[in-house]
């Protein structure tokens, strides 16, 4: 990462207030970047808002449907460069309400888009995150996903960000010509993940007796993680390169993870270990359910030779180490909200 390409520069971050919107925000404030986050619901809770980085930045609220609203920020704010991060992230809600999860994930991500297209050539790196989610499910002798693999999505989440996906490629092609890279990450995990209703947070908050931890599955279907600070050097690294030389890399895809994937066990395991409740595994298994939860893929891990050989690039935190830093910073976060 080059510290003092950062300096100065324009930034849109779009889902701010989200997880990795508020890990980035946080470097690129360090870094000497002038940011701008555009959020949908103000949560004081999340590390946005926990460690005062919405203080440095410039906020907005909006939706991202919101081309006009999107439009203004983008001439307003002279923004160079954008991350376009922000989505309805849950899997339950997109279930329950697909309609929601669509407007948010493909609409918001063409009128952002479009909005960018017609300034004409202003912004100079768009980084689209999508998801491993994109690729839908493929047998565990198919991992791990490979750029080249078809988009094969079903379920209503893993729809939104294929959809989203395919969009950014679009408009990267000779027709638009847009500086765009798609990025599929792995499960990120880390510190300032507010949503509780995702595995690792969930499970933290249980094993420091804040609530009971319930498997929503059998335990043995399989994620790859990937700790925070290594997705946050990526995406520096991307941005950096894409600003300076678009031809280069407009256009591509790139997945990044630990290619180790874990059963959802051993991470339930790993966690309580931690946090000395052992004794409260045998509970928990009584939970697992005998049959595969609908709606979710089983196998999931990453191939990250081509982001290693465009980038040099390779995953910095073993699980091991990351969930320990994770586990020590909710322990502080959930004890300072008693």
């Amino acid at each position: 990462m080059n510290k003092n390409f950062w300096k100065s520069k324009n930034i849109l971050v779009t889902g701010a207030n989200g997880f990795v919107g508020s890990n980035l925000c946080k470097r690129l404030v360090l870094a000497g970047a002038n940011v701008t986050g555009l959020i949908r619901n103000k949560n004081e809770k999340t590390l946005l808002f926990v460690e005062g980085i919405n203080k440095k930045i410039i906020l907005i609220n909006g939706k991202l449907e919101d081309k006009n609203n999107l439009k203004r920020i983008l001439s307003e704010q002279n923004i160079e460069i954008c991350f376009h991060l922000g989505a309805q992230v849950e899997v339950g809600i997109a279930e329950q309400n697909p309609y929601l999860t669509w407007e948010t994930n493909i609409k918001g991500t063409y009128s952002l888009l479009d909005s960018i297209r017609e300034q004409g050539g202003r912004l100079k790196a768009i980084i689209v995150a999508s998801s491993d989610k994109a690729y839908g499910d493929y047998p565990k002798n198919k991992m791990p996903y490979k750029e080249n693999y078809e988009l094969k999505a079903k379920y209503p989440y893993d729809v939104s960000k294929a959809c989203a996906d395919m969009i950014a490629r679009s408009y990267s092609s000779e027709l638009f010509n847009l500086p765009i890279v798609v990025t599929r990450f792995a499960n990120i995990y880390g510190p300032g993940q507010a949503n509780f209703s995702a595995l690792i947070p969930d499970c933290i908050q249980c094993s420091l007796g804040l609530g009971k931890f319930i498997p929503r599955g059998d335990g043995n279907s399989e994620r790859d993680f990937l700790y925070i600070d290594d997705v946050i050097n990526l995406y520096f690294l991307i941005a950096e390169n894409l600003y300076n030389n678009p031809k280069k890399i407009r256009g591509e895809v790139f997945n990044a993870g630990s290619n180790k994937p874990l059963k959802v066990k051993e991470v339930i395991e790993k966690i309580f270990k931690i946090s000395g409740k052992d004794r409260d595994l045998k509970k928990i298994q009584n939970y697992y359910k005998k049959k595969k939860t609908s709606g979710e893929i089983y196998f999931q891990s990453m191939d990250y030779k081509k982001v290693n050989k465009y980038f040099g690039w390779e995953p910095k935190y073993k699980f091991d180490e990351g969930i320990v830093e994770t586990y020590n910073w909710y322990k502080k976060y959930l004890n300072n909200l008693k």
